[in-house]
């Protein structure tokens, strides 16, 4: 199936401790469904000191499910992702415009 988020998408998140904050999507792992958005769902590591890192309490983005974030379309607003065929080339669009995602 492709993929209808992808890596440097902007998006919205749905559901969760962080419903309606906005990002970019840094990694996109399609096995587990599961997405990570800079800024959202963040957690503290703790890291070891090493000789190139100082170590401590890190903040880190986690993954979120794909199903719990909403592309944002031309006017800021979430949508869903549909496909279509444009001449011989398979293209992702918003549902609520009708525009083209990636031309």
């Amino acid at each position: 199936m492709a993929a209808k988020l992808k890596k440097g998408d902007k998006v919205v998140v749905l559901a969760g401790k962080d419903k309606g904050k906005e990002g970019t999507i840094s990694s996109v792992d399609p096995k587990s469904g599961k997405a990570v958005v800079e800024g959202v769902n963040m957690a503290i590591r703790h890291t070891r000191q090493s000789q190139t890192s100082q170590g401590g309490r890190l903040p880190k983005a986690m993954p979120i499910d794909l199903s719990n974030l909403a592309l944002l379309d031309a006017n800021g607003k979430p949508t869903r992702v549909g496909f279509k065929t444009e001449g011989d080339k398979k293209v992702r669009y918003a549902k609520t415009t009708g525009d083209v995602i990636d031309a």
